[in-house]
């Protein structure tokens, strides 16, 4: 796989890594984890919210 990023997005992860002394790889391979598992974590947390706050709406619909 091969990640293009802008001359920005690179500087920044460069200096990011440099910082933390760790590859550049190792920081994108976990900031892409991170953003698919929390993503889908806050989407099924606001369906919980949203079915639980309209329960009574839903139930009757499904009749």
């Amino acid at each position: 796989m091969t990640l293009r990023l802008s001359e920005e997005d690179d500087r920044l992860l460069t200096e990011r890594a440099a910082k933390e002394r760790r590859s550049k790889h190792d920081l994108a391979t976990e900031a892409i984890h991170v953003f698919l598992t929390e993503r889908e974590a806050a989407f099924n947390q606001a369906l919980d919210r949203g079915m639980e706050k309209h329960r009574e709406l839903l139930d009757r619909l499904a009749k």
